[in-house]
């Protein structure tokens, strides 16, 4: 039956506006003075013996592409940054629909990522130095991997073996510019497509965390694209959001050809990938409402915007995060620094009397946010308690941690925007993405998910209705150990 949470129409979403390309300059800035790991930019390569070579771009480009213009700045010119071969940046091609890269091809992509990976992994280490806190996450995070072990292998094994899984198609020019492509097993016909960036904390997303999202959601008929993006140290806020932007732009002019319904494309993002993915739109309706602005994309293609646990005013969370390990210089070298977090802010921005044009252009938005558990923090010291979405008791204990969600559908309402929040009691902040799908059975916020997604389809519907439980991925036990240990 239709979705009663929220029917989702775009009546701009078959504009025929043309757009051209335009580059963006990411604003990058170092950590700190004198720090050697930090004495160069933030996105110059992490391979120090490296020089910059010219290549041919490894993308055929639609005709709005052909308008593409770049900084003539000399220093941006002169900027050290990782600039991949042909050997090492399969071609569309290779990725074509039905098609899968070839083994040598694989092995030696996996063998260049491990690489660039350990390097950043220990450049980070280096920078965060030894501290209890971030120490107490990782090793919660270690025995939470653990019980939720036996439904990685499984996922991972879909991953890696099914032929409906297109693993690294490259949509840009940018280190780790690739997508994960999940396809329907039926083929009768184009499917609606989920573009969707993953979460990490915005230092170790993937875009193979969204493998299981993937999986599901295909055999439901949706298409799932799993955008990947550079993380810190490698890039910064700024860069994430133009890797995303980029991924987004290739899934709306590219879809059509992988059998994607171009007219039915749904973003989507979890957690710090849902920040991430919400601050890509807010940005590109801006670049729309403005004179001269030239786009690759636009926000009518997007039928609708899920964002799964995410938090979306960065001024409520530095000293949040700061309590559970990541520590305020890091959040702020993150985000650029301080005089960054209002850019970053989607729920700050859509109040700017000056941007009404702009978040008139929105898509519906519908957010799931989470009820996180009670826990003790007596020791925690808030900077401004009244600013923060922190509720407390007369012990000083945390009764509720709002990431934002709530807040900022109610200021979306406000401005106009057709916006939803719909509350799942008592979850962590992994529940809805991680132990809720392993647990089998119906889902909650799957199902609510694939109503919102098939609410104009009638024949999408009756499947529905009738398919199957999903099977169990992990015992019930582990769950509950991993829903108490949860570093998130």
């Amino acid at each position: 039956m239709p979705s009663h949470i929220l029917p989702v129409t775009n009546p701009n979403l078959h504009s025929s506006k043309q757009h051209s390309y335009l580059r963006i300059d990411p604003t990058t800035m170092p950590l700190k003075q004198g720090d050697p790991i930090t004495s160069t930019r933030l996105e110059s390569s992490p391979f120090e013996d490296e020089t910059i070579i010219s290549v041919r771009p490894l993308l055929s480009r639609t005709p709005s592409f052909a308008g593409t213009t770049t900084t003539s700045s000399a220093s941006y010119q002169q900027r050290r940054r990782r600039v991949a071969s042909e050997n090492s940046l399969p071609s569309l091609s290779d990725n074509s629909f039905g098609q899968r890269p070839s083994p040598a091809r694989e092995v030696d992509h996996a063998a260049s990522e491990t690489f660039l990976l350990t390097r950043l992994g220990l450049k980070l280490l280096r920078y965060m130095g030894v501290g209890y806190r971030w120490i107490m996450r990782f090793l919660a995070l270690g025995c939470y991997s653990l019980m939720l072990f036996p439904g990685f292998i499984q996922v991972g094994y879909h991953y890696f073996f099914s032929s409906r899984v297109l693993r690294s198609i490259v949509y840009g020019d940018q280190p780790r510019n690739r997508l994960d492509l999940y396809l329907p097993k039926n083929t009768d016909g184009p499917k609606p497509v989920v573009a969707f960036v993953t979460g990490g904390a915005w230092i170790i997303g993937y875009k193979a965390w969204g493998s299981l999202l993937g999986q599901q959601l295909s055999e439901r008929d949706i298409m799932v694209a799993c955008i990947d993006y550079r993380n810190f140290p490698q890039g910064t806020m700024s860069n994430m959001v133009e890797d995303a932007s980029e991924g987004i732009s290739f899934v709306c002019n590219k879809i059509a050809d992988y059998g994607g319904d171009p007219n039915r494309i749904y973003l989507m993002g979890q957690s710090a990938g849902g920040h991430i993915a919400a601050c890509a739109l807010v940005e590109q309706a801006i670049k729309e409402a403005g004179e001269g602005e030239s786009t690759t994309w636009s926000v009518s293609q997007i039928k609708a915007y899920f964002g799964l646990s995410g938090g979306y005013n960065l001024f409520k969370l530095v000293d949040y995060f700061h309590s559970r390990g990541l520590y305020r210089s890091i959040f702020l070298s993150i985000m650029e620094g301080e005089e960054s977090l209002r850019r970053f802010s989607p729920e700050v921005i859509v109040q700017d009397p000056n941007l009404k044009n702009a978040v008139s252009l929105l898509p519906p938005i519908v957010l799931f946010p989470w009820h996180c558990r009670l826990f003790h923090s007596s020791r925690f010291q808030m900077s401004n308690e009244k600013k923060c979405a922190f509720s407390w008791d007369e012990k000083g204990v945390i009764l509720k941690v709002k990431f934002g969600s709530k807040t900022f559908a109610e200021t979306l309402q406000s401005v106009g925007v057709r916006a939803e929040s719909i509350l799942y009691e008592g979850k962590t902040h992994t529940d809805l993405f991680l132990q809720d799908p392993m647990r089998g059975g119906n889902d909650r916020m799957f199902e609510d998910l694939v109503s919102i997604i098939h609410s104009d389809d009638r024949e999408a519907q009756a499947k529905d209705e009738v398919a199957p439980p999903r099977r169990r991925l992990v015992p019930e036990f582990m769950l509950q150990v991993a829903h108490m240990v949860s570093p998130f």
